[in-house]
């Protein structure tokens, strides 16, 4: 039997437990928290293989092994690797609070709401774009991911954040500290940092909840346009919208750019789906409505003012791009959004004769290429009771994918990265 504890944020690890075991595995400090028995051999937690393997030694023998662990190892923690290695059955699982209970009960805020997202060992970007869109965020931190390197990417990209940074939670040296980004950016943190909060304090007491974690996606989508402020119609219609975000995929923590934004109703609609999003808009009134569609609907939408594609070269690179309008430049801004896009591109346009410029500008980044023509007519009512039907103006839609065949290097400012 393998008995794993979790420990590390106050708890106590019973001598009951250590009674008896054979082989005890844990962190260094773990290790120094407790007294080990004389007849145990210890392993200090580094590479996990090794572990694995000396502990399956044991297991063979059928010798009780003690696995220690941070706060409750069933929460992004040694569990799995346990599990799947000597099947659930072999582990007796005693898990302690966790970080990210921990750091949110010393902030004084419930979690139910909240979405967790580990950096240790992984990708920092996905946590970086859970904290754009959500405002109330737990990031388990790592080497090169920690409250500096997570601060560095979030400012002058998401507003109104503050970061609520938790040091050896459970120990004399324990810290909470409530920083800007900017502020988190410059100081170096150490190894002791358990868990970072990022929280939008305007609406981190939100509603009561029935399901824990991200919110639920909206009921519906591609909403009419009469849900957004525009201008003179200028607005991506529901129909041409809808087949757009089915292409565009927006999800949690990936990056959106909705170039040409107008409205922002890609941009808004992308971000109800739980995506962060950058809209990029030339026009001044622009750039405010947008934001004010955002407010209306409750999802943070970070704006760029300025023209594509001069301005894209300081944005983080995107996994999916809409692109709508287009004037002359629009060969230039798919080229440019085409080379950064890890995943997708869609671009919307009325003209025809783009088309063949906009699908060689997909072909040419290395994304595979469809489209299609949508014409739609809807419902209108007439005099007397009747209905006709009115039809709407033809939208090109043009989508390139990034599939496992066509991946090309991402390019940015030039150089291939």
């Amino acid at each position: 039997m393998i008995t794993v504890v979790g420990t590390g944020t106050g708890a106590v690890v019973a001598e009951d437990v250590l009674h008896g075991a054979r082989l005890i595995v844990g962190g260094q400090r773990h290790l120094d928290a407790i007294t080990v028995p004389e007849d145990a051999e210890q392993v200090v937690l580094g590479p996990l293989a090794p572990a694995l393997d000396t502990i399956e030694a044991y297991v063979g023998k059928g010798e009780p092994v003690v696995v220690l662990a941070s706060g409750d190892p069933g929460f992004f923690g040694i569990v799995r690797a346990l599990a799947e290695r000597f099947t659930s059955d072999a582990l007796d699982v005693r898990p302690g609070v966790s970080s990210v209970a921990t750091a949110f009960a010393r902030a004084g805020l419930t979690w139910d709401d909240a979405v967790v997202v580990s950096a240790h060992g992984r990708d920092l970007r996905t946590a970086v774009n859970a904290c754009r869109a959500h405002p109330k965020v737990a990031v388990l931190t790592g080497p090169g991911a920690g409250p500096a390197e997570l601060g560095a990417a979030l400012t002058h990209r998401t507003g109104g954040r503050v970061l609520v940074v938790a040091s050896a939670l459970g120990s004399e040296e324990e810290q909470v500290e409530r920083v800007t980004p900017a502020e988190a950016a410059v100081r170096d943190w150490g190894t002791a940092v358990s868990v970072v909060l990022c929280l939008d304090e305007s609406r981190v007491l939100g509603a009561v909840r029935t399901v824990a974690g991200a919110a639920v996606g909206p009921a519906q989508w591609a909403l009419d346009e009469r849900e957004f402020a525009h201008r003179d119609s200028m607005i991506t219609k529901f129909e041409v919208r809808a087949l757009a975000l089915a292409r565009l995929g927006p999800r949690l923590g990936e990056l959106v750019w909705d170039v040409g934004s107008g409205s922002g109703s890609v941009a808004v609609e992308c971000a109800r789906l739980g995506a962060a999003v950058t809209a990029v808009e030339k026009t001044r009134d622009g750039v405010e409505r947008i934001r004010a569609n955002a407010e209306a609907h409750g999802v943070d939408v970070h704006t760029v003012h300025g023209a594509a594609p001069t301005v894209l070269s300081d944005l983080d690179d995107p996994d999916a791009v809409f692109v709508g309008g287009g004037g002359r430049e629009l060969p230039a801004i798919v080229t440019a959004c085409a080379r950064r896009a890890r995943r997708t591109v869609v671009v919307a346009m009325a003209a025809l004769d783009r088309v063949p410029a906009v699908r060689e500008a997909l072909s040419a980044a290395g994304l595979a290429v469809d489209g299609v023509l949508l014409q739609s007519s809807r419902l209108a009512p007439l005099p007397g009771d009747v209905t006709r039907l009115a039809a709407t103006n033809p939208v090109f839609l043009l989508w390139g994918v990034r599939t496992p065949e066509s991946r090309t290097p991402v390019y940015r400012e030039g150089v291939a990265s």
